[in-house]
């Protein structure tokens, strides 16, 4: 069966999208990690009663617990918001491959039963 060039770019694009969807998924993965980090971070130092000290460019200092908490949690939120974003992305993304999936399914049926029909 033939396919029209319409249909061709339809393709193209739906295989675009569901590229564009797998690095959002890997993203949202990515920040999830970070996300529970911060979390399990943020538990272990309510918890101490010891000296924190936080990794800066890869030297460990001394820091104060309540600023390295709020540090966190604004890491955390900022986090948080990324991972919001990235998944409404990948929602749209994902209806639009369903609309664009749905038309090209629609197009090769109608295709294929006027080839059947010349037959």
């Amino acid at each position: 069966m033939k396919i029209d060039e319409e249909t061709n770019k339809k393709i193209e694009e739906l295989q675009f999208l569901e590229q564009h969807t797998q690095h959002l998924l890997a993203q949202k993965q990515s920040i999830q990690i970070e996300l529970n980090e911060a979390n399990n971070a943020l538990v272990e130092l309510e918890r101490t009663k010891d000296e924190v000290y936080k990794i800066f460019s890869g030297i460990m200092i001394k820091s104060d617990k309540e600023i390295l908490i709020k540090e966190i949690k604004e890491r955390k939120k900022i986090l948080e918001m990324r991972f919001d974003s990235v998944d409404k992305q990948s929602i749209l993304i994902q209806r639009k491959e369903e609309e664009l999936s749905k038309e090209i399914n629609k197009t090769l049926s109608d295709n294929s039963g006027k080839a059947s029909n010349k037959n």
